[in-house]
Protein backbone atom coordinates (compact mmCIF):
# COMPACT_ATOMS: atom_id res chain seq x y z
CA UNK A 1 0.00 0.00 0.00
CA UNK A 2 1.27 3.59 -0.92
CA UNK A 3 2.12 5.48 2.04
CA UNK A 4 -0.08 8.09 2.56
CA UNK A 5 1.70 11.86 2.82
CA UNK A 6 -0.88 13.10 5.14
CA UNK A 7 -1.65 11.22 8.15
CA UNK A 8 -5.04 12.00 8.06
CA UNK A 9 -6.19 10.77 4.81
CA UNK A 10 -4.52 7.12 6.56
CA UNK A 11 -7.45 7.65 8.82
CA UNK A 12 -10.01 8.61 6.51
CA UNK A 13 -9.24 5.17 5.07
CA UNK A 14 -8.96 3.07 8.08
CA UNK A 15 -11.55 4.71 10.54
CA UNK A 16 -14.52 6.18 8.77
CA UNK A 17 -13.52 9.73 8.05
CA UNK A 18 -11.34 10.47 11.31
CA UNK A 19 -10.06 13.76 9.40
CA UNK A 20 -11.26 15.46 6.29
CA UNK A 21 -9.52 14.73 3.29
CA UNK A 22 -6.82 17.60 1.61
CA UNK A 23 -8.32 20.57 0.19
CA UNK A 24 -9.54 20.40 -3.12
CA UNK A 25 -8.38 21.97 -6.81
CA UNK A 26 -11.02 24.21 -8.31
CA UNK A 27 -11.75 22.03 -11.00
CA UNK A 28 -12.09 24.92 -13.58
CA UNK A 29 -7.83 24.30 -13.31
CA UNK A 30 -6.24 22.98 -16.16
CA UNK A 31 -5.64 19.19 -14.54
CA UNK A 32 -3.21 18.07 -17.10
CA UNK A 33 -1.24 21.25 -16.06
CA UNK A 34 -1.50 20.08 -12.03
CA UNK A 35 -1.05 16.49 -13.05
CA UNK A 36 2.47 17.32 -14.54
CA UNK A 37 3.35 19.18 -11.16
CA UNK A 38 3.00 16.33 -9.58
CA UNK A 39 2.40 15.80 -5.75
CA UNK A 40 5.70 16.59 -3.85
CA UNK A 41 6.63 13.46 -0.83
CA UNK A 42 6.55 14.68 2.43
CA UNK A 43 5.28 18.25 1.45
CA UNK A 44 3.04 19.60 3.82
CA UNK A 45 -0.55 19.71 2.97
CA UNK A 46 -3.15 21.91 5.24
CA UNK A 47 -6.32 19.78 5.75
CA UNK A 48 -9.50 21.75 5.88
CA UNK A 49 -11.27 22.57 9.49
CA UNK A 50 -13.41 18.60 10.32
CA UNK A 51 -15.88 20.98 12.39
CA UNK A 52 -15.04 18.78 15.76
CA UNK A 53 -14.80 20.96 18.25
CA UNK A 54 -11.15 19.32 19.12
CA UNK A 55 -10.12 19.32 15.74
CA UNK A 56 -6.97 20.59 17.04
CA UNK A 57 -5.99 18.00 19.14
CA UNK A 58 -6.81 15.11 17.36
CA UNK A 59 -4.26 16.89 14.22
CA UNK A 60 -1.54 17.31 16.72
CA UNK A 61 -2.35 13.64 17.79
CA UNK A 62 -2.05 12.14 14.36
CA UNK A 63 0.69 14.33 13.69
CA UNK A 64 2.59 13.13 16.87
CA UNK A 65 1.92 9.30 15.36
CA UNK A 66 3.02 9.83 12.01
CA UNK A 67 6.50 10.70 13.32
CA UNK A 68 7.02 7.11 14.52
CA UNK A 69 7.64 4.79 12.28
CA UNK A 70 6.31 1.13 13.60
CA UNK A 71 2.95 2.97 14.26
CA UNK A 72 2.46 4.46 10.48
CA UNK A 73 3.49 0.83 9.61
CA UNK A 74 0.64 -0.37 11.27
CA UNK A 75 -1.99 2.01 10.23
CA UNK A 76 -1.10 1.66 6.47
CA UNK A 77 -1.70 -2.72 7.04
CA UNK A 78 -4.39 -2.23 9.13
CA UNK A 79 -8.32 -2.26 8.24
CA UNK A 80 -10.97 -0.98 9.39
CA UNK A 81 -12.07 -3.49 11.85
CA UNK A 82 -8.92 -3.66 13.35
CA UNK A 83 -9.09 -0.41 14.35
CA UNK A 84 -12.63 -0.31 15.47
CA UNK A 85 -12.31 -2.93 17.29
CA UNK A 86 -9.41 -1.08 19.80
CA UNK A 87 -6.53 -3.00 18.00
CA UNK A 88 -4.66 -0.77 16.71
CA UNK A 89 -4.56 1.67 19.82
CA UNK A 90 -2.84 -1.22 22.12
CA UNK A 91 0.06 -0.76 19.07
CA UNK A 92 0.87 2.81 21.13
CA UNK A 93 2.80 0.90 23.84
CA UNK A 94 5.27 0.32 21.29
CA UNK A 95 5.26 3.72 20.02
CA UNK A 96 8.88 5.42 21.11
CA UNK A 97 9.33 7.11 24.81
CA UNK A 98 9.50 11.18 23.09
CA UNK A 99 6.43 10.13 21.06
CA UNK A 100 4.04 9.21 24.33
CA UNK A 101 6.06 12.62 25.99
CA UNK A 102 4.84 14.32 23.46
CA UNK A 103 1.37 12.73 23.57
CA UNK A 104 1.15 12.99 27.38
CA UNK A 105 1.65 16.98 26.97
CA UNK A 106 -0.78 17.23 24.33
CA UNK A 107 -3.42 15.54 26.88
CA UNK A 108 -2.56 17.69 29.57
CA UNK A 109 -3.04 20.84 27.17
CA UNK A 110 -6.15 19.67 26.24
CA UNK A 111 -7.56 18.95 29.75
CA UNK A 112 -6.38 22.35 30.69
CA UNK A 113 -8.16 24.01 27.62
CA UNK A 114 -11.86 21.82 28.33
CA UNK A 115 -11.39 23.10 31.93
CA UNK A 116 -11.07 26.70 30.85
CA UNK A 117 -14.07 26.54 28.53
CA UNK A 118 -15.89 24.90 31.37
CA UNK A 119 -15.23 27.66 33.77
CA UNK A 120 -16.21 29.92 31.27
CA UNK A 121 -19.45 28.75 30.96
CA UNK A 122 -19.78 28.69 34.57
CA UNK A 123 -18.78 31.93 34.89
CA UNK A 124 -21.54 32.89 32.14
CA UNK A 125 -24.53 31.47 34.40
CA UNK A 126 -22.45 32.67 37.95
CA UNK A 127 -22.11 29.54 39.03
CA UNK A 128 -19.99 28.63 41.99
CA UNK A 129 -18.19 25.20 43.16
CA UNK A 130 -17.09 23.59 40.01
CA UNK A 131 -16.51 20.25 40.00
CA UNK A 132 -14.04 20.06 36.89
CA UNK A 133 -13.40 16.68 37.06
CA UNK A 134 -17.64 15.53 36.79
CA UNK A 135 -18.08 17.95 33.76
CA UNK A 136 -15.14 16.67 31.91
CA UNK A 137 -16.87 13.14 31.76
CA UNK A 138 -19.33 14.89 28.73
CA UNK A 139 -16.19 15.30 26.49
CA UNK A 140 -15.81 11.21 25.07
CA UNK A 141 -12.60 12.00 23.13
CA UNK A 142 -10.35 11.42 26.04
CA UNK A 143 -10.04 9.69 28.85
CA UNK A 144 -10.99 11.99 32.02
CA UNK A 145 -9.97 9.99 34.60
CA UNK A 146 -6.38 10.12 34.12
CA UNK A 147 -5.80 13.79 32.86
CA UNK A 148 -1.82 13.49 32.68
CA UNK A 149 -0.96 10.52 30.25
CA UNK A 150 -1.93 9.53 27.04
CA UNK A 151 -3.21 5.79 27.46
CA UNK A 152 -4.24 3.16 24.71
CA UNK A 153 -7.25 4.03 26.13
CA UNK A 154 -7.11 7.27 24.99
CA UNK A 155 -6.84 6.32 21.47
CA UNK A 156 -9.52 4.40 21.17
CA UNK A 157 -11.80 6.97 22.81
CA UNK A 158 -10.63 9.19 20.12
CA UNK A 159 -11.00 7.22 17.06
CA UNK A 160 -14.63 6.52 18.03
CA UNK A 161 -15.20 9.90 18.99
CA UNK A 162 -14.28 11.14 15.59
CA UNK A 163 -16.11 8.20 13.73
CA UNK A 164 -19.38 9.03 15.09
CA UNK A 165 -18.99 12.90 14.94
CA UNK A 166 -18.14 12.77 11.54
CA UNK A 167 -20.49 10.26 10.58
CA UNK A 168 -23.03 12.51 12.34
CA UNK A 169 -21.94 15.81 10.50
CA UNK A 170 -23.77 15.79 7.23
CA UNK A 171 -26.79 14.94 9.08
CA UNK A 172 -26.24 18.16 11.47
CA UNK A 173 -25.95 19.72 8.46
CA UNK A 174 -29.16 18.62 6.76
CA UNK A 175 -30.60 19.38 9.49
CA UNK A 176 -29.33 23.10 10.25
CA UNK A 177 -30.28 23.97 6.37
CA UNK A 178 -34.10 22.93 6.83
CA UNK A 179 -34.20 25.38 9.80
CA UNK A 180 -32.23 27.84 7.94
CA UNK A 181 -35.41 27.45 5.07
CA UNK A 182 -38.41 27.20 7.76
CA UNK A 183 -36.65 30.47 8.84
CA UNK A 184 -36.99 32.06 5.70
CA UNK A 185 -40.38 31.12 4.90
CA UNK A 186 -41.00 32.41 8.80
CA UNK A 187 -40.16 35.69 7.95
CA UNK A 188 -41.29 36.13 4.68
CA UNK A 189 -44.75 35.59 5.85
CA UNK A 190 -44.06 37.54 8.94
CA UNK A 191 -43.44 40.47 6.43
CA UNK A 192 -46.04 39.79 4.71
CA UNK A 193 -48.81 40.32 7.53
CA UNK A 194 -47.13 43.92 8.39
CA UNK A 195 -48.46 44.76 4.66
CA UNK A 196 -51.85 45.92 3.37
CA UNK A 197 -53.61 44.26 0.66
CA UNK A 198 -51.94 46.02 -2.46
CA UNK A 199 -48.35 45.85 -1.31
CA UNK A 200 -49.12 41.93 0.07
CA UNK A 201 -50.03 41.10 -3.82
CA UNK A 202 -46.92 42.87 -4.85
CA UNK A 203 -44.51 41.25 -3.21
CA UNK A 204 -46.31 37.56 -3.39
CA UNK A 205 -46.00 38.38 -7.42
CA UNK A 206 -42.45 39.00 -7.08
CA UNK A 207 -41.53 36.11 -5.04
CA UNK A 208 -43.57 33.67 -7.37
CA UNK A 209 -41.80 35.54 -10.23
CA UNK A 210 -38.14 34.69 -9.13
CA UNK A 211 -38.75 31.38 -8.24
CA UNK A 212 -39.19 31.07 -11.78
CA UNK A 213 -36.79 32.88 -12.87
CA UNK A 214 -34.45 30.57 -10.47
CA UNK A 215 -36.13 27.11 -11.75
CA UNK A 216 -35.27 28.51 -15.23
CA UNK A 217 -31.58 26.33 -15.78
CA UNK A 218 -30.21 24.17 -18.18
CA UNK A 219 -30.42 20.65 -17.58
CA UNK A 220 -28.51 19.43 -14.48
CA UNK A 221 -26.54 16.19 -15.08
CA UNK A 222 -27.13 12.96 -12.60
CA UNK A 223 -23.70 13.52 -10.20
CA UNK A 224 -21.53 10.82 -10.99
CA UNK A 225 -22.84 9.84 -14.02
CA UNK A 226 -20.77 9.39 -17.85
CA UNK A 227 -22.50 12.45 -19.08
CA UNK A 228 -21.93 14.54 -15.79
CA UNK A 229 -17.87 13.57 -16.20
CA UNK A 230 -17.33 14.10 -19.66
CA UNK A 231 -18.72 17.62 -19.40
CA UNK A 232 -16.26 17.93 -16.45
CA UNK A 233 -13.60 16.31 -19.35
CA UNK A 234 -14.49 19.23 -21.51
CA UNK A 235 -15.02 21.74 -20.32
CA UNK A 236 -13.10 21.96 -17.10
CA UNK A 237 -10.26 19.82 -18.14
CA UNK A 238 -9.87 20.92 -21.43
CA UNK A 239 -9.91 17.35 -23.28
CA UNK A 240 -11.31 15.82 -26.25
CA UNK A 241 -14.98 13.84 -24.58
CA UNK A 242 -14.33 11.46 -27.70
CA UNK A 243 -11.30 10.12 -25.84
CA UNK A 244 -12.90 10.02 -22.36
CA UNK A 245 -11.24 7.55 -19.98
CA UNK A 246 -12.53 7.06 -16.75
CA UNK A 247 -9.05 6.05 -15.53
CA UNK A 248 -7.53 8.77 -16.85
CA UNK A 249 -10.32 11.03 -15.12
CA UNK A 250 -9.34 9.55 -11.68
CA UNK A 251 -6.05 9.97 -11.66
CA UNK A 252 -6.46 13.61 -13.61
CA UNK A 253 -8.84 14.55 -10.31
CA UNK A 254 -7.06 12.76 -7.49
CA UNK A 255 -5.01 15.99 -7.01
CA UNK A 256 -2.52 14.79 -4.01
CA UNK A 257 -2.07 11.57 -5.98
CA UNK A 258 -3.02 9.42 -2.97
CA UNK A 259 -5.11 6.77 -4.93
CA UNK A 260 -8.16 7.96 -3.19
CA UNK A 261 -10.82 10.57 -3.91
CA UNK A 262 -11.79 12.45 -1.12
CA UNK A 263 -15.05 14.09 -0.78
CA UNK A 264 -13.59 17.50 -0.93
CA UNK A 265 -12.08 16.26 -4.25
CA UNK A 266 -15.64 14.66 -5.37
CA UNK A 267 -17.69 17.69 -4.65
CA UNK A 268 -15.02 19.71 -6.85
CA UNK A 269 -15.94 17.70 -10.02
CA UNK A 270 -20.08 19.18 -9.48
CA UNK A 271 -18.73 22.63 -9.34
CA UNK A 272 -19.69 23.29 -13.37
CA UNK A 273 -23.46 21.36 -12.48
CA UNK A 274 -23.72 23.89 -9.85
CA UNK A 275 -22.96 27.01 -12.27
CA UNK A 276 -25.75 26.10 -13.62
CA UNK A 277 -28.18 26.21 -11.45
CA UNK A 278 -26.92 29.05 -8.89
CA UNK A 279 -24.92 32.63 -9.58
CA UNK A 280 -24.31 34.91 -6.67
CA UNK A 281 -24.64 37.91 -8.99
CA UNK A 282 -28.37 36.96 -9.43
CA UNK A 283 -30.81 38.22 -6.43
CA UNK A 284 -32.95 34.87 -6.93
CA UNK A 285 -30.37 32.18 -5.95
CA UNK A 286 -29.34 31.40 -2.59
CA UNK A 287 -25.27 30.67 -2.21
CA UNK A 288 -26.46 28.65 1.20
CA UNK A 289 -28.74 26.68 -0.80
CA UNK A 290 -25.94 25.89 -2.77
CA UNK A 291 -23.97 24.14 -0.48
CA UNK A 292 -26.55 22.19 0.19
CA UNK A 293 -27.08 21.28 -3.39
CA UNK A 294 -23.39 20.27 -3.19
CA UNK A 295 -23.27 17.91 -0.13
CA UNK A 296 -26.36 16.16 -1.83
CA UNK A 297 -23.88 15.37 -4.68
CA UNK A 298 -21.70 14.08 -3.00
CA UNK A 299 -23.40 12.15 -1.03
CA UNK A 300 -25.01 10.66 -3.74
CA UNK A 301 -21.73 9.66 -5.25
CA UNK A 302 -20.32 8.38 -2.32
CA UNK A 303 -23.83 6.14 -1.49
CA UNK A 304 -22.95 4.77 -4.80
CA UNK A 305 -19.40 4.38 -5.46
CA UNK A 306 -17.76 3.86 -2.17
CA UNK A 307 -18.57 0.47 -1.68
CA UNK A 308 -16.60 -0.46 1.94
CA UNK A 309 -18.06 3.08 3.49
CA UNK A 310 -14.79 4.76 4.17
CA UNK A 311 -15.47 7.82 2.60
CA UNK A 312 -13.24 7.84 -0.13
CA UNK A 313 -13.09 6.31 -3.45
CA UNK A 314 -10.57 3.97 -4.63
CA UNK A 315 -9.52 3.13 -8.55
CA UNK A 316 -10.87 -0.34 -8.34
CA UNK A 317 -14.40 1.45 -6.89
CA UNK A 318 -14.96 4.25 -9.31
CA UNK A 319 -13.81 2.04 -12.52
CA UNK A 320 -16.42 -0.92 -10.86
CA UNK A 321 -19.30 2.00 -10.58
CA UNK A 322 -18.25 3.25 -14.54
CA UNK A 323 -19.23 -0.23 -15.51
CA UNK A 324 -22.54 -0.37 -13.88
CA UNK A 325 -25.93 0.78 -16.16
CA UNK A 326 -26.84 3.26 -13.94
CA UNK A 327 -23.66 5.41 -15.13
CA UNK A 328 -24.74 5.29 -18.92
CA UNK A 329 -28.66 5.87 -18.32
CA UNK A 330 -28.60 7.76 -15.10
CA UNK A 331 -31.96 8.82 -13.72
CA UNK A 332 -32.96 12.45 -14.05
CA UNK A 333 -31.62 14.57 -11.07
CA UNK A 334 -33.99 16.72 -9.00
CA UNK A 335 -32.58 19.95 -7.76
CA UNK A 336 -33.80 21.68 -4.49
CA UNK A 337 -35.81 23.98 -5.79
CA UNK A 338 -37.58 20.97 -7.47
CA UNK A 339 -37.99 19.73 -3.61
CA UNK A 340 -40.47 19.91 -1.09
CA UNK A 341 -37.89 20.58 1.91
CA UNK A 342 -40.50 20.71 4.62
CA UNK A 343 -44.02 20.51 4.95
CA UNK A 344 -46.54 22.64 6.66
CA UNK A 345 -47.28 20.69 9.98
CA UNK A 346 -42.85 20.80 10.19
CA UNK A 347 -43.23 24.66 9.39
CA UNK A 348 -45.79 25.47 12.00
CA UNK A 349 -44.03 23.01 14.55
CA UNK A 350 -40.81 24.91 14.10
CA UNK A 351 -42.94 28.40 14.69
CA UNK A 352 -44.21 27.38 17.24
CA UNK A 353 -40.96 26.42 18.74
CA UNK A 354 -39.81 30.06 17.74
CA UNK A 355 -43.20 31.52 19.62
CA UNK A 356 -42.10 29.73 22.68
CA UNK A 357 -38.46 30.81 22.59
CA UNK A 358 -39.65 34.22 22.14
CA UNK A 359 -42.27 33.71 25.00
CA UNK A 360 -39.27 32.89 27.39
CA UNK A 361 -37.14 35.73 25.84
CA UNK A 362 -40.03 38.06 26.64
CA UNK A 363 -40.47 36.60 30.41
CA UNK A 364 -36.76 37.27 30.95
CA UNK A 365 -36.63 40.60 30.16
CA UNK A 366 -39.88 41.32 31.72
CA UNK A 367 -37.68 39.59 34.83
CA UNK A 368 -34.91 41.88 34.13
CA UNK A 369 -36.97 45.01 33.69
CA UNK A 370 -38.69 44.31 37.33
CA UNK A 371 -35.48 43.64 38.98
CA UNK A 372 -34.37 46.88 37.71
CA UNK A 373 -37.03 49.02 38.56
CA UNK A 374 -36.27 47.32 42.32
CA UNK A 375 -33.04 48.84 42.42
CA UNK A 376 -33.73 52.15 41.26
CA UNK A 377 -36.61 51.95 43.99
CA UNK A 378 -33.95 50.75 46.21
CA UNK A 379 -31.33 53.86 45.16
CA UNK A 380 -33.92 56.52 45.06
CA UNK A 381 -35.41 55.35 48.81
CA UNK A 382 -31.86 55.19 49.89
CA UNK A 383 -31.04 58.83 47.90
CA UNK A 384 -34.15 60.28 50.22
CA UNK A 385 -32.91 58.81 53.42
CA UNK A 386 -29.50 60.23 53.03
CA UNK A 387 -31.32 63.71 52.31
CA UNK A 388 -33.44 63.51 55.37
CA UNK A 389 -30.47 62.44 57.49
CA UNK A 390 -28.65 65.62 56.01
CA UNK A 391 -31.79 67.65 56.89
CA UNK A 392 -31.59 66.55 60.51
CA UNK A 393 -28.16 67.22 61.48
CA UNK A 394 -28.28 70.61 59.68
CA UNK A 395 -31.44 71.64 61.92
CA UNK A 396 -29.80 70.41 65.14
CA UNK A 397 -26.77 72.57 64.33
CA UNK A 398 -29.23 75.40 63.60
CA UNK A 399 -30.73 74.61 67.06
CA UNK A 400 -27.47 74.33 68.50
CA UNK A 401 -26.45 77.72 67.56
CA UNK A 402 -29.62 79.46 68.41
CA UNK A 403 -29.42 78.12 72.35
CA UNK A 404 -25.99 79.43 72.31
CA UNK A 405 -24.14 76.21 71.57
CA UNK A 406 -21.82 75.97 69.38
CA UNK A 407 -21.87 72.90 66.79
CA UNK A 408 -19.83 70.22 67.18
CA UNK A 409 -17.17 69.39 64.74
CA UNK A 410 -16.65 66.26 62.60
CA UNK A 411 -14.37 64.29 65.80
CA UNK A 412 -16.87 66.15 68.59
CA UNK A 413 -14.98 68.84 69.35
CA UNK A 414 -16.28 72.86 69.66
CA UNK A 415 -16.11 74.72 66.59
CA UNK A 416 -16.71 77.71 68.76
CA UNK A 417 -15.87 78.55 71.77
CA UNK A 418 -18.51 79.79 74.36
CA UNK A 419 -19.17 83.40 74.82
CA UNK A 420 -18.20 83.59 78.74
CA UNK A 421 -14.67 81.70 77.70
CA UNK A 422 -14.28 84.58 75.39
CA UNK A 423 -14.56 87.05 77.29
CA UNK A 424 -12.26 85.81 80.07
CA UNK A 425 -9.45 85.78 77.42
CA UNK A 426 -10.14 88.55 75.98
CA UNK A 427 -10.38 90.40 79.15
CA UNK A 428 -7.57 92.99 79.94
CA UNK A 429 -4.86 92.89 83.12
CA UNK A 430 -6.03 95.14 86.27
CA UNK A 431 -3.85 96.10 88.91
CA UNK A 432 -4.63 95.58 92.76
CA UNK A 433 -7.36 96.98 93.80
CA UNK A 434 -9.24 97.01 90.52
CA UNK A 435 -11.96 94.86 88.83
CA UNK A 436 -9.75 91.23 89.52
CA UNK A 437 -10.82 89.03 92.51
CA UNK A 438 -9.96 89.25 95.84
CA UNK A 439 -7.60 87.21 97.69
CA UNK A 440 -9.89 85.13 100.17
CA UNK A 441 -10.65 86.89 103.62
CA UNK A 442 -9.65 90.16 102.20
CA UNK A 443 -12.98 92.88 102.30
CA UNK A 444 -12.88 95.07 99.56
CA UNK A 445 -13.22 98.62 101.49
CA UNK A 446 -16.43 100.76 99.79
CA UNK A 447 -15.08 103.59 97.23
CA UNK A 448 -15.44 106.63 98.43
CA UNK A 449 -16.83 108.89 96.19
CA UNK A 450 -16.00 112.07 94.91
CA UNK A 451 -18.95 113.61 94.20
CA UNK A 452 -20.05 113.78 97.57
CA UNK A 453 -19.41 117.16 99.20
CA UNK A 454 -18.26 116.93 103.33
CA UNK A 455 -20.06 120.16 105.63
Amino acid sequence: MKRLSVLSQQCLVLMTCLLMALEAVPIDIDKTKVKAEGHVEGEKVENPDTGLYYDEYLRQVIDVLETDKHFREKLQTADIEEIKSGKLSRELDLVSHHVRTRLDELKRQEVARLRMLIKAKMDSVQDTGIDHQALLKQFEHLNHQNPDTFEAKDLDMLIKAATSDLENYDKTRHEEFKKYEMMKEHERREYLKTLDEEKRKKEESKFEEMKKKHGDHPKVHHPGSKDQLKEVWEEADGLDPNEFDPKTFFKLHDVNNDGFLDEQELEALFTKELEKVYDPKNEEDDMVEMEEERLRMREHVMNEVDINKDRLVTLEEFLRATEKKEFLEPDSWETLDQQQLFTEDELKEFENHISQQEDELRKKAEELQKQKEELQRQHDQLQAQKQELQQVVKQMEQKKLQQGSPPAGPGGELKIQPPAEHKAADAPQHPAGGDQPLPPGHVQEPAVRTDQVHP
